[in-house]
């Protein structure tokens, strides 16, 4: 019904109808109230002006009138707020499976790198059914990724990351805007989600890249020498990082935090700020030393320690530290 009135965008994924649904709700509950207030206001001020010759009455109150208009505005705040809370989690809960797009925002355009390699430039490849997890930062100030047809917007901040996921139900292009005012070009900073069947995004997809993410985040952690002391026999200055990404680690100070992509980030840029209980804070900074880009891919290598192999054994090997070739290690 909405396809072709221009104020409404298309539903392009899995959680717009959803979101959608909410919205006609409570726009339905606020014209319903606005309408009973006012026909009230203007029956009150009917029935009950000033006349002359009338003296006023005063008129008691009501117990169960008074309790009836509290409980029911109360069930439907309660209705709004489970609904929204429902469509808030599942937005906000990626899938476990969801292929993964690295983003950094500057001004004034998105660059977007595929765990698989590709890259582009103010333009996101996506196959239709498929969830996508997108991994956010900013390389100077707050920008927002908001793609209307999607029903998603998620802000990107500089010196974190923030995520957001979707599942594209039909092919087709998308805008893609920034919703965060970023600067004199901020209106020019656009692009557009390119949704394609699968194998479509599978011929795109094998057009040519650099190699997987991890595979450049693994060049970069040994040009780096970080395999001087993240070694895989635990014997190195800094913890081994085989299969550490998505579990709790227990920090010097007695806190216990989750080694995501947040935890490894900081590490890298800040690694003062949480050590590892049972080592030294002696990791130099690598702030200003290394770009986004290369954050995203030693963040992609530090992650593919934990992911399983064959038989559900995980799988992984950090370059050995003495330039012979690096061993494959397994941790349970």
């Amino acid at each position: 019904m909405f396809d072709n009135f221009p104020l409404w965008p298309a539903r392009a994924s899995s959680t717009a109808g959803n979101v959608d649904a909410l919205f006609i709700f409570l726009l339905i509950v606020s014209g319903m109230m606005t309408l009973l207030i006012f026909t009230a206001v203007v029956y009150f001020a009917a029935r009950y002006r000033h006349r002359k010759g009338v003296p006023a009455e005063q008129v008691e109150g009501s117990t169960p009138l008074e309790i009836t208009w509290s409980i029911i505005p109360l069930g439907v705040f309660m209705v709004i707020f489970a609904w929204g809370a429902v469509v808030y989690f599942k937005s906000r809960t990626p899938p476990r499976d969801a292929t993964e797009v690295y983003v950094v925002a500057k001004q004034w355009m998105w660059k977007l790198e595929h765990a698989e390699g590709q890259r582009e430039i103010n333009e996101l490849h996506v196959p239709v059914g498929r969830d996508v997890k997108l991994i956010m930062t900013s390389q100077d100030v707050i920008h927002s990724f908001y793609v209307p047809a999607f029903r998603v917007k998620q802000d990107v901040l500089p010196g974190r990351y923030t995520t957001l996921w979707f599942r594209a139900i039909k092919p087709g292009t998308y805008h893609l805007f920034c919703a965060e005012y970023c600067g004199t070009q901020h209106s020019g900073m656009i692009g557009d989600i390119v949704v394609q069947e699968p194998a479509q995004y599978e011929a795109w997809m094998s057009g040519g890249s650099g190699g997987p993410l991890s595979a450049s985040g693994e060049k970069i952690f040994a040009e780096l020498g970080c395999a001087t002391c993240h070694r895989a026999d635990s014997q190195g200055r800094g913890p081994n990082l085989l299969g550490v990404f998505g579990k709790p680690v227990q920090l010097e100070d007695g806190r216990i935090v989750g080694a995501d992509e947040n935890y490894v980030r900081e590490s890298i840029l800040d690694p003062g700020a949480k050590v590892v209980k049972g080592f030294k804070p002696v990791m130099p900074t690598f702030q200003g030393l290394v770009s986004e880009e290369q954050v995203n891919a030693l963040v992609a290598y530090v992650k593919s320690l934990s992911q399983p192999g064959p038989g559900g054994v995980k799988t992984a090997a950090l370059p050995a530290s003495d330039g012979a070739p690096a061993k494959g290690s397994q941790v349970q």
